[in-house]
This record gives C-alpha cells, sequence and structure tokens, in this order.
C-alpha cells in the first residue's frame, strides 16, 4: 500500500502499524507522539494500516494531542484505582484548568489515599505498558460485564445497540473510552494527584508547554458553580446520559426540562436580587467564553432587574472599536480585533463615567466597513432607576472600566460548564457542549457549514484563553448556563451538520469526534423546549430578539 507522510510517499505491508512504520521518528520527536490521523480521522499508534491514505502523527503540543493525554492518564488512573481499591467506586467529575476533578463513593481521601494513588500510578507508567484496544461482541462484553460484576467501561454497551464494542486493555484491567487513547502507559509521563476539597484533582501539563506541570491557579468560584450544579444534578438523578436516555423513553423528559429550566430562572433571579440589594451598584459586566448564551442571559436577567425596579440600559462595547489603522496585530500581522487595546478604553470610560453622574452623552456606532466609528444623533442620558448592561470578552477585565470604581460594578461571567458524564470515567468536556451549540447558530443564523465552524474553533479557544478565561475569578456571581438535556435536543439539527463533512476534509476528524459523542443521546423533540429557554439562542424560535 501506498501511505502518504509528510512530503513522502511510502511504501507498506499490509497490518504495518504506525508505530512501527514510524519508529524512529515518533522515538526522535521534541515532543510525545501520543496518537495518529490517519484519512483525517483519529486513531491510536497501534492502528494496522490497510488501505492507501494520508497520515500524520500527532503530538502532545497540540491540543488534541493533549485530550488524547488526558484520555490516556484517566484510564491509568483506573487501573491503579482499581488495584488499590478493588471494592471502590471512583467518579471523573468535571475540567478545573489543567485539573480534572474526581470523588470517590467509598473510599476516605486521606493522605495516604494520594500518596498511594500517585505511587502506583508512577510505576505503572514506569512500566510503559502495551495498551490495546479490543473488539468484542455484544454477547462477549456483556458476559464480562457479568462476571466481573463491575460498573466500568459500560458506556459503550449500556447506551448502543452495536455489535462491536471497542475495549481498551493493559495487562488484567480494561475500561472503555469513546474516544482515542494513547498505546502505552509510557506516553503520560507528568501528572500529579492531589487532595482537593472533599475530592482530588488530577493534573497534568497544557499543550503550550507539554513538558512541565503548570503552578496550581486555584479556582474557588469556578469549582463551587460546577460542585452546585454537579449537587443539584445528583439529587435529581440526573447526572449520567444512561439516565437522561431513560427519562427519554419512560416519556418522563418533559419534567427533566422543566426542574433544569427552572433550576436556570431562579439562579438568574438571584443574581438580580444580588444587584438590587446593593445599591451602589451602577453597571453589570457580563463575560463568557463563545457559545455561552450571554445575549439570552442578559435579557432574562433585564426582566428579573424590572421585577426588582431596575430598568436596564444595555451599551455595547463593539461600538468603541479604535479606528482601523490603530487596531493591534497578532502575530501574523492579522488585526486582533479581540485584543483589549481594539477598544478605545479613554473614551469607552469617559462615556461611562459621565453617565454615572447623570450627564448626556452621544453614542457612537462603529462602521465595520470603513473601520471607523460614526455619530448619527443618538444620545442617552442615564435615569436614576436605570442600570447600565455591559456584554463583552473584556469585561471581567478592570483595564476596560479602569475609571470606574469596583463598589459601582457588579460582574458576572457565565459559561456553559458542562455537569453530565456519559459513565464514571467518561465526562462531556464543556468546550464539546459549546462547540456543538456555535454549530447550530453559524448554520441557524449566519449561514455557515460545521466544516466552516470547526475550522476557526481552535482560534477561537486561544482568544477566550488569553481573554477571558484568566479573570473568571474576577466575577461577584458565575452563571452554569449548561442545560442537562441539551445535547439531545441538538442531536437532531447537528449530526446531519457533522455528516455532511468528507472523509477527504482536515475537519473530517473532529466533526466524526462529536458523532461518537451525539450518537450516544436519544432526541428530544424541540417542541419539548420553552420558548424563553437559552437553547433558543441556537436553535430558533424563541421569545427574545438576538
Amino acid at each position: 500500500m501506498e501511505i502518504q507522510y509528510k512530503n513522502q510517499k511510502l511504501q507498506v505491508n499490509k497490518k504495518t502499524t504506525i508505530r512501527e512504520l514510524l519508529k524512529e521518528e515518533i522515538e526522535n520527536s521534541k515532543h510525545t507522539v501520543i496518537a495518529g490521523k490517519f484519512n483525517n480521522e483519529y486513531v491510536n499508534l497501534q492502528y494496522e494500516i490497510e488501505k492507501d491514505g494520508e497520515l500524520e502523527l500527532i503530538d502532545v503540543s497540540t491540543k488534541e494531542g493533549m485530550r488524547v493525554y488526558r484520555k490516556t492518564l484517566i484510564f491509568i488512573l483506573g487501573k491503579a484505582f482499581e488495584k488499590l481499591y478493588p471494592e471502590g467506586k471512583m467518579t471523573v467529575d468535571y475540567q478545573l484548568n489543567n485539573s480534572l476533578f474526581c470523588d470517590t463513593d467509598n473510599v476516605e481521601i486521606t493522605d495516604e489515599f494520594i500518596e498511594n494513588l500517585n505511587r502506583e500510578m508512577k510505576a505503572i507508567v514506569q512500566k510503559d505498558l502495551p495498551i490495546k484496544q479490543v473488539i468484542m461482541t455484544r454477547e462477549e462484553a456483556k458476559k464480562l460485564y457479568d462476571e466481573t460484576n463491575t460498573t466500568k467501561g459500560r458506556l459503550q454497551y449500556d447506551l448502543t445497540n452495536n455489535k462491536k464494542i471497542y475495549m481498551y486493555y493493559c495487562e488484567d484491567y480494561y475500561n472503555y473510552c469513546y474516544e482515542t487513547i494513547g498505546d502505552r502507559t509510557g506516553v503520560v509521563k507528568i501528572f500529579e494527584v492531589s487532595k482537593y476539597r472533599d475530592g482530588f484533582l488530577i493534573r497534568y501539563p497544557n499543550s503550550k508547554n507539554p513538558e512541565k506541570m503548570p503552578d496550581f491557579i486555584e479556582t474557588k468560584k469556578l469549582a463551587w458553580a460546577m460542585d452546585e450544579y454537579e449537587d443539584i444534578h445528583r439529587i435529581l438523578d440526573m447526572d449520567t446520559v444512561y439516565k437522561l436516555n431513560k427519562a427519554v423513553e419512560e416519556n418522563k423528559i418533559k419534567e427533566v426540562i422543566m426542574l433544569d429550566e427552572a433550576l436556570h430562572e431562579k439562579k438568574i433571579s438571584d443574581i438580580a436580587d444580588n444587584v438590587a440589594k446593593n445599591r451602589n451598584v451602577k453597571m453589570i459586566l457580563i463575560a463568557g467564553p463563545s457559545s455561552s448564551g450571554k445575549t439570552t442571559f442578559a435579557q432574562r436577567l433585564g426582566i428579573q432587574l424590572k421585577i426588582n425596579g431596575l430598568k436596564p440600559v444595555t451599551i455595547s462595547v463593539d461600538n468603541y472599536f479604535v479606528e482601523r489603522e490603530n487596531t493591534p496585530r497578532d502575530e501574523n500581522g492579522e488585526y486582533d480585533f479581540e485584543h483589549i487595546e481594539a477598544i478605545d478604553l479613554q473614551l469607552f470610560n469617559d462615556h461611562l463615567t459621565k453617565l454615572l453622574n447623570g450627564e448626556e452623552i452621544e453614542m457612537p456606532e462603529f462602521d465595520f466597513h470603513i473601520g471607523s466609528k460614526k455619530y448619527n444623533g443618538k444620545k442617552l442620558k442615564l435615569q436614576q432607576d436605570e442600570i447600565l448592561v455591559i456584554e463583552g470578552i473584556h469585561c471581567l477585565n478592570d483595564r476596560l472600566t479602569s475609571r470606574i470604581s469596583k463598589d459601582q460594578k457588579y460582574k458576572i461571567y457565565i459559561s456553559a460548564l458542562t455537569v453530565l458524564n456519559m459513565d464514571r470515567f467518561n465526562r462531556i468536556s464543556t468546550t464539546d457542549t459549546r462547540l456543538v451549540r456555535r454549530i447550530v447558530r453559524d448554520y441557524q443564523f449566519r449561514g455557515y457549514t460545521a466544516k466552516d465552524t470547526i475550522k476557526k474553533w481552535n482560534s477561537v479557544n486561544k482568544g477566550e484563553e488569553k481573554y477571558i478565561f484568566p479573570f473568571q475569578e474576577e466575577a461577584d456571581s458565575i452563571f452554569n448556563t449548561s442545560l442537562i438535556y441539551e445535547l439531545g435536543a441538538f442531536k437532531a439539527v447537528v449530526m446531519p451538520l457533522l455528516e455532511e463533512i468528507s472523509k477527504e476534509e482536515k475537519e473530517y476528524a473532529e466533526a466524526q469526534r462529536l458523532i461518537n459523542m451525539l450518537k450516544y443521546f436519544k432526541e428530544i423533540p424541540a417542541n419539548y423546549i420553552p420558548t424563553n429557554s437559552l437553547l433558543k439562542e441556537f436553535l430558533g424560535g424563541g421569545d427574545f430578539k438576538y
């Protein structure tokens, strides 16, 4: 067979693995090579080549490589935990910066527990054991589960009607992962287990500096927000895809939706009450990453503010861009419209100060075609019972509103902080949930294909990492916009869009990864979704204007 690798054409014998074919390149790579991409599909390095195709290696300095690193680390964590505490149960709950928060059901997390887990995981990594992918029939998988009486790895067996079940094995340990993981335990070189709150963290490096463990930056407010939603959904007994699908099958999903939406309304009401209690607050600043649902949140918050006797007045930061010739440029020489210096900070703060002092201003309108501000006679003066509501990526950064005192500002960070797990070991990424939302919205309202959205997603993430995430702990309130049922509601729209991406296109690998996640969800009819739901911002047909 003929394989295209970089600028070379290689003649390959059938059944040759990627690791065998590119052994020297893998061993001499600057960064650890952890997976591959064959004909635009993510594959394990033990993947056996059986047809012509194009091959690419993935190392841990990439976003994709670090995702495989995390998944492999979870597999090793599960192996170590089972050996040390065979009667125990462990759950990977959610992500905090470069860490995964985990807890146990019936094992006390002590200093000795942490020490034992660290030691056992390091021993597994040092042995550089092979991790093999094994294909089983459903009958074989059922027999395995019944004989071992275990909950690990049940995801694919429980949730699909697939005739083939893909399992990962290492020595006598097995588990299931719906995404690609490494082919050897030795690929995960840097990690740390540490006690945290009532559970523990498994820490790892990031793709920017994959050879070094980053400093731990505690995110107390974010962790609290995640814990709150985790606890509520556990009380509702709705913390896994299996339980969500069961609610759909038993025609109980409408009740789940009503409870989930009621939770949103209660939290928005609580935030409005907190604002109203503080009479010094003159402006609300809302920030969050792409597809968090900021527009719907701001409008629903406005309703609750009115109930508290406050009238929201919205100012768009987008009208305060600097003139095009003054716009900062990125490392590639392109205009960086997400940079804080792309905002006319002096004019913005001057207008805010005047408004809070009861003065009248003339609002600019930015013309994006010519790259300049225009003044069309639109005047604004803040009344006694009015409050400014400002939404934008820099709203948590005090530089945006540097001339306004802190006691006059109320900052809100919003994001879709997913708390739904596939099973104990397979969690759903918050970033993936937002990507699904954005694919749906871009298609419905912006005329973009799923390929277009996936293509620019990495660039969007980089901007968030620079300008939003470092300031999330500055927020006075954190609002979690995720809804436990949303991926089931999006499935009918997003699956055909992802399936349109052909194998020849670079974005095919990401599309297939998302399809592999979404296929576990049972579809939830669009007419079940309330018209004031935040999901309508993406699906359309809602009560609010966008």
